[in-house]
C-alpha cells in the first residue's frame, strides 16, 4: 500500500510566466512543476473527477474537521473520548458486513512502502499477500511520480533498470494485491488549487489513482474485485460515512457493482477505538476490515491527553503490546472485525534485516517471531513488515498457527473480549523514564525530519524502520516531558527534564548525528535545519497537531523540482 504523504501544506507557488502548462478544467489551478510525464495523470477529465470529488464533498469534510476541533477542546478541558451513547444500537446490532472477497481471503503478511519505482516493483514480488504503504514526503515530484509508479503497476508495464548494478527490475507473473492509501482527511495539496482553494490532499490521491485505473477494474468485474485502499487517521464514523459516499460515487462513475471498491480502516487513533462497530457499519457494503496503526495510536494517545499531567508515558521502547491499555485496544479491534465478518490486521514489525552482524540479526528476527506469534495466537488475521527480508519468518509463523485456513474469522470470534471497557483502553502506561529515553527520542526525531526535507520519508535509524508515526512518539513524548518537568529514572535519576537540560541534549545528540553520519553527509543534509524545527515542536506553549505541519513549506522552498516551470 502506498501513502501519499503527511502533514501541512505550502503557500501558492508563484503564477506560471511561459513554458507548457496542463490542460485543465475550469476553476482548477495546477501550481506544481510541469512536466510531460506528469501530463499524463494530470489530464483533463481526471483533475475534472477531482473537482467534482471536491465540491460535492468539501463541506462534509469541513464539517468533519470541526468536530475534530471541538472534540480536541473537550479533551483539553479535562474529559475523555469514550463510546457514544447514541450509537449503542450499532454496536449491540447483529449486521455484518459484505463477505471478503476471494481476491483478498489471504492476508497473512502485507508489506508497506513507499511509491518509489524500485520498491513498488519489490513490494509486488515480495511474496506477500496484499497492501504497501509507508510515508512519503509530499512533494510534488514524490506525489506525481507516485502516480506514474502505480498506473504502470496497475497495467503490469512498470519496470526500472538500476544502472549502477546493471540489473532490471519487472514485475513477476504473480504480484501481491496493491492497496493504496491516500492522505488522511486534515490534509490539503497545496500544489491543486480548485475554486480558489487547495484541494484536500485524499481527494487528489484517490481521485487520480482511480479515475486512471477503473478500467482495469472493470475487467474484473464485480463486488470486491477491487481497488483497494487503506484509510489513515480517522477519528470518527462520520468520516468513514464521507468515504463510503465517495466509493459510490465513484463506482458509479466508472460503472462497476456497487461493492466493488474496498477498504480496510487504520485504527491509529485514540478516539477511533470507541468508534469501530460504527466505522465497520458505515463502510460496510466496502470494508474488508481493520487494522492496528500502533505506532499512530501511541502518538495519538499522548496527543489526546496533552493536557492531562497524570498520563505521562515512559520510555517509548516500552509502550509496546504488554501494555494494558494497547492489548485491550487489539483485542477489541479482533472481536469487532470478526463478529462483523471481517479481517482483524496486526502492526507493523518495525525491524530491518541487520546484514553485517548475523547474531543480532537474528535476536531482531526472534523479536518478530515472538511479536507476531502474539499477534496470530490473540486471533489477528494478518499482519505488517516493513522490510522484505522478514517476510519468510512471519509467514511461517503464521501458516503454522493458522489451522490450514487463510483467515480466521470465523474460528475465533474472540469474545473473551466482550467485557474490554473504557477503563480498559484508557488505562495509564507504566514504566521508567530516562535520559537514554530522551537523547534516542531527539536523535530519531532530527534524523528522520532531516531525511524528511530531502524527500524521504521512510528511513532506516538503528536497525528500525522509522517513518512519520515513530519520529511523531519521539516528539510528543519530549514536549510532554518538558511540557510538565518530568524527574527521569535510571541513568538521569533526580533531573528534571526542563529547557536547560533539553538545550543540552539537542547540542549533544546533533554531534552525536555528525560522528555517525560523517562529516560530508552531515554537511549536505539538511540536519541543521531538522534540529531547528524540531526543538522548536517541542518546545513550543501549544502541541503542534502534526510533526511536518510547518516542515512543508520548507520542502517546497528546499525541493526545486517540487517548484512550479517558470
Amino acid at each position: 500500500m502506498m501513502e501519499f504523504g503527511t502533514n501541512g501544506y505550502a503557500a501558492p507557488a508563484a503564477g506560471r510566466k511561459g513554458g507548457a502548462a496542463y490542460d485543465v478544467p475550469e476553476g482548477v489551478d495546477i501550481r506544481g512543476r510541469y512536466d510531460a510525464e506528469f501530463a499524463k495523470i494530470l489530464t483533463r477529465d481526471a483533475l475534472q473527477f477531482v473537482a467534482d470529488l471536491q465540491r460535492e464533498f468539501r463541506n462534509h469534510i469541513k464539517y468533519a474537521m470541526e468536530s475534530r476541533k471541538e472534540a480536541k477542546m473537550r479533551y483539553n478541558n479535562g474529559g475523555s473520548p469514550g463510546f457514544d451513547p447514541a450509537t449503542r444500537y450499532v454496536r449491540e446490532g447483529e449486521w455484518v458486513c459484505a463477505p471478503v472477497p476471494p481476491a483478498v481471503a489471504n492476508r497473512m503478511v502485507e508489506i508497506t512502502g513507499p511509491t518509489e519505482r524500485k520498491m513498488v516493483i519489490n513490494a509486488l514480488n515480495s511474496g506477500a499477500k496484499a497492501d504497501f504503504e509507508d510515508a512519503l514526503s509530499p512533494s510534488w515530484e514524490n506525489l506525481i511520480r507516485g502516480h506514474v509508479n502505480l498506473k504502470e503497476a496497475v497495467d503490469g508495464t512498470i519496470s526500472f533498470h538500476d544502472k549502477a548494478r546493471n540489473r532490471v527490475y519487472k514485475l513477476n507473473d504473480q504480484t501481491a494485491k496493491l492497496f493504496v492509501r491516500p492522505r488522511g482527511w486534515h490534509l490539503p495539496e497545496a500544489h491543486i488549487f480548485i475554486d480558489g482553494e487547495p484541494a484536500t490532499g485524499c481527494l487528489v490521491d484517490f481521485g487520480l489513482y482511480f479515475y486512471h485505473n477503473f478500467a482495469a477494474f472493470r475487467r474484473n468485474q464485480g463486488a470486491g474485485s477491487g481497488p483497494f485502499f487503506y484509510l489513515p487517521k480517522m477519528e470518527h464514523s462520520r468520516e468513514a460515512k464521507i468515504w463510503n459516499s465517495i466509493f459510490e460515487r465513484a463506482e458509479k462513475m466508472a460503472g462497476i457493482e456497487n461493492g466493488s471498491i474496498r477498504a480496510t480502516v487504520l485504527i491509529e487513533t485514540l478516539p477511533a477505538v470507541f468508534q469501530m462497530d460504527e466505522i465497520l457499519y458505515e463502510l460496510r457494503d466496502h470494508s474488508v476490515g481493520l487494522n492496528c496503526g500502533r505506532w499512530d495510536y501511541i502518538f495519538s494517545y499522548v496527543k489526546t491527553f496533552q493536557a492531562h499531567p497524570d498520563r505521562l508515558i515512559p520510555d517509548r521502547v516500552l509502550v509496546g503490546m504488554n501494555q494494558h491499555f494497547m492489548r485491550s485496544y487489539s483485542d477489541l479491534l479482533i472481536r469487532t472485525c470478526h463478529r462483523r465478518g471481517v479481517h482483524a490486521m496486526g502492526g507493523m514489525a518495525a525491524q530491518i534485516p541487520i546484514r553485517d552482524d548475523p547474531v543480532a540479526n537474528e535476536a531482531a528476527l526472534e523479536l518478530v517471531r515472538k511479536d507476531k506469534l502474539r499477534e496470530v495466537r490473540a486471533g489477528h488475521d494478518g499482519t505488517w513488515a516493513a522490510h522484505p527480508g522478514l517476510i519468510p519468518a512471519i509467514m511461517e509463523v503464521f501458516t503454522n498457527n493458522m489451522r490450514n485456513s487463510p483467515h480466521q474469522i470465523h474460528s475465533m470470534k474472540r469474545d473473551d473480549a466482550a467485557n474490554v471497557t473504557e477503563e480498559d483502553l484508557l488505562q495509564k502506561p507504566v514504566g521508567v523514564r530516562t535520559m537514554e529515553g530522551l537523547r534516542l527520542n531527539t536523535r530519531v526525531g532530527i534524523q528522520y525530519l532531516a531525511a524528511w526535507l530531502t524527500g524521504t520519508g521512510s528511513v532506516p535509524l538503528y536497525h528500525l524502520m522509522e517513518d512519520a508515526a515513530t519520529a511523531e512518539i519521539s516528539r510528543v513524548q519530549n514536549w510532554q516531558w518538558l511540557k510538565y518537568g518530568v524527574e527521569l529514572d535510571g541513568d538521569g535519576l533526580g533531573l528534571k527534564v526542563n529547557l536547560d537540560l533539553f538545550g543540552r541534549v539537542v547540542e549533544e545528540e546533533m554531534a552525536r548525528i555528525q560522528r555517525e553520519v560523517g562529516q560530508e553527509r552531515f554537511k549536505k543534509g539538511m540536519y541543521k535545519e531538522a534540529c531547528k524545527i524540531f526543538t522548536r515542536q517541542c518546545t513550543a506553549p501549544m502541541l503542534d497537531d502534526f510533526l511536518t505541519l510547518d516542515a512543508y513549506n520548507r520542502i517546497v522552498i528546499h525541493h526545486p523540482k517540487g517548484l512550479s516551470k517558470l
